[in-house]
């Protein structure tokens, strides 16, 4: 019984022993810098002497936040879509809501086309 134990653990042990990390792929983790280091020092320090603490428990990150549409606005693009949401989120997944909503016409209506005289 301790032998097989022993063994158990010693092909545990082998098993976990030989994962390897995996490199990351190189063409698609290129980095290219915009700013030399210098510059990147500058900008911090401009930033340290601000007085700003980022870090702090009282900074508001959307203190200088604006927003480009009225209240209005978005109140009334979330009334148009409230019914589509509702049904998207529905029981079934909005299948129901899919299968009956009307899509719009991304062509024109086609007519059938003229006989061509015969020559």
């Amino acid at each position: 019984m301790n032998r097989k134990i022993a063994l158990t653990l010693v092909l545990a042990s082998i098993a976990a022993g030989s994962a390897f990390a995996e490199t990351p792929a190189t063409g698609a983790m290129i980095f290219k810098a915009t700013m030399t280091r210098d510059q990147v020092r500058a900008e911090l320090a401009q930033h340290r002497k601000a007085g700003v603490d980022t870090f702090a428990d009282g900074y508001n990150q959307l203190s200088d936040f604006r927003s480009a549409r009225t209240r209005a606005e978005v109140r009334s693009e979330f009334m148009a879509a409230r019914e589509m949401v509702s049904a998207l989120n529905g029981e079934d997944g909005g299948s129901g809501y899919r299968v009956h909503r009307v899509l719009p016409r991304v062509v024109g209506p086609q007519h059938a086309a003229l006989p061509v005289a015969a020559e």
